[in-house]
């Protein structure tokens, strides 16, 4: 008898030795003359308990967490592999109080399945959106996308169909699909984990845009800092063509898609969707002015359809169970779900989807548990680093575009970074301005100067220097940088500044002031 474990290949496993208990289950099977089979699964996204693993039993796939590699012949010896009692098992993974609770459409699969399975993909409701999408027309598919009210989630919030259909009206001889897979927020990793897990899934959603706005041509352009989703992803792709639903006369004779991987160089500007044109055009990555709007001008001057990861990877699901069915789910205009991406300072990190509406403090503390070092939550930063500081008080905003956008905060990618009461908020706005510095494309001055210049002042606010002078030039200098940055990496780095400034006014104190305080 063969025995089956599932055993995660995710990063977020593998930098906890997810390897090394691979290979001591290998080495103590042998020992106990017994045969296993090892697969080695995305991660269910509950980062505290990996390495998970995950033994096929006739009760169902059992779980145990998290494993290092000198538990593992506690584990066989305690009848493991048929579900047996021992101080790591966790019973069955589904009905954990983490994954029970959660609304998973986009990552239904993650953790679920061998994320180079074709066979397991299409068992599990694979290419059932790509088939329905082949049988509308491309109008048709349009339809589905705009009724689901899918928005962009890489940030800007654009609603999907809008943006399908200004593709798909654009007149061009070429058109290209392109996917934005430079993940380089601070506290998100949803995209790799979709790479790692289900990359399929991905594809599918690529092929049905392509197919929809009369794209043969897309990129996957994914940052160089993941290595392992670069790996999975290209032997995806390499199976997915070899089974013909990309590639050559992948919609039918004389209609191709052929997708490509590229890797980026570790520019976080590339995660705006014009220098990441220009990075894959073999330019350095610069912004460029709109318009025009690469949905009509984009890749070498043709008509481009850009998207997130996440963005494109929901289309099969809305394909295969229409676009309403999307649509039931979510607020206001915020439709849908929401894979939160929860790290920081806080007790249970991982991977959250839930319906748009949840509360900060329901994601912070009831899937999080709190504070890793038990003390008081003091800030929240939402949408990576670019995005706002929420104080304790702000915890019951509901996670949503308009409602955060009411408080002068906004969703960005959906990684939410959890800071307790020990943080200086007067050095975190600093950090604003230095990751901008840093990171600039440096094409406008607000962006390239005005970053150099804010870090400056931040240094002699936090040296109490003329505080209150300076604390004014600061906000002179983000009003400038919000209204005359091209894109977003100046024109919203001073929505982390401002909005400590204006939470936390007490860390802006001159010193003397902080110290009687303290």
């Amino acid at each position: 008898m063969t025995h089956c474990l599932y055993i995660p290949g995710d990063a977020a496993a593998l930098s906890v030795d997810a390897d090394a208990v691979a290979r001591a289950f290998i080495h103590e099977a042998g020992l106990a003359n017994l045969s296993i089979e090892i697969v080695r699964n995305g991660s269910h996204g509950m980062f505290w308990l990996e390495p998970l693993v995950e033994f096929v039993t006739p009760q169902g796939r059992i779980g145990y967490g998290p494993v290092r590699p000198e538990d593992v012949p506690s584990l066989i010896a305690a009848g493991a592999l048929h579900g047996g009692e021992h101080p790591l098992r966790l019973g069955k993974v589904a009905e954990l109080e983490w994954m029970k609770r959660q609304q998973r459409l986009t990552f239904a699969r993650i953790g679920e399945i061998d994320p180079l399975s074709l066979e397991e993909y299409r068992a599990r409701d694979g290419l059932e959106g790509l088939q329905a999408a082949l049988a509308l027309s491309p109008d048709e598919i349009i339809e589905q996308v705009r009724v689901s009210g899918l928005r962009g989630r890489g940030g800007a919030g654009f609603p999907a169909g809008i943006k399908w259909k200004t593709v798909h009206d654009t007149a061009a001889d070429r058109k290209y699909v392109v996917c934005n897979a430079d993940e380089g927020d601070s506290g998100t990793f949803a995209d790799r984990m979709v790479f790692e897990g289900d990359p399929f899934m991905l594809i599918e959603g690529m092929a049905i845009a392509a197919y929809a706005v009369g794209a043969d041509k897309g990129y996957i352009y994914l940052r160089s800092e993941y290595p392992h989703a670069a790996k999975t992803m290209g032997r995806a792709l390499k199976i997915a063509e070899e089974a013909g639903w990309i590639g050559a006369n992948a919609f039918g004779a004389g209609k191709h898609f052929h997708l490509e991987l590229r890797i980026g160089a570790g520019a976080y500007i590339c995660g705006e969707e014009t220098s990441l044109l220009d990075s894959l055009e073999g330019k350095r990555p610069l912004v460029r002015a709109k318009p025009p709007i690469p949905a009509v001008s984009g890749l070498f001057g043709k008509p481009t359809l850009m998207h997130n990861v996440l963005s494109l990877a929901a289309i099969p699901f809305i394909l295969q169970h229409g676009g309403q069915a999307y649509a039931d789910y979510g607020v206001g205009r915020s439709r849908g779900t929401l894979p939160v991406q929860l790290a920081g300072n806080v007790l249970r990190g991982g991977l959250i989807e839930l319906a748009f509406g949840v509360s900060l403090r329901e994601i912070i503390e009831g899937f999080g548990g709190g504070t890793a070092s038990g003390r008081k939550i003091r800030a929240v930063q939402v949408g990576g680093p670019l995005g706002a500081y929420l104080a304790e008080k702000d915890l019951d905003i509901p996670l949503d575009y308009e409602a955060l956008a009411a408080n002068q905060a906004l969703l960005g990618h959906g990684g939410i970074v959890v800071l307790d009461d020990t943080v200086d908020m007067a050095k975190m706005a600093r950090f604003a301005f230095h990751f901008c510095a840093k990171e600039s494309c440096g094409k406008c001055t607000p962006c390239r100067i005005g970053s150099v210049r804010g870090e400056e002042t931040m240094d002699r606010i936090i040296a109490g220097q003329n505080v209150e002078r300076n604390i004014a030039l600061t906000r002179d200098l983000c009003e400038l940088m919000a209204d005359g940055s091209l894109c977003a990496m100046g024109g919203l780095t001073p929505m982390p500044v401002l909005s400590a400034l204006n939470r936390f006014p007490e860390d802006f104190a001159p010193v003397a002031k902080r110290t009687a305080a303290e």
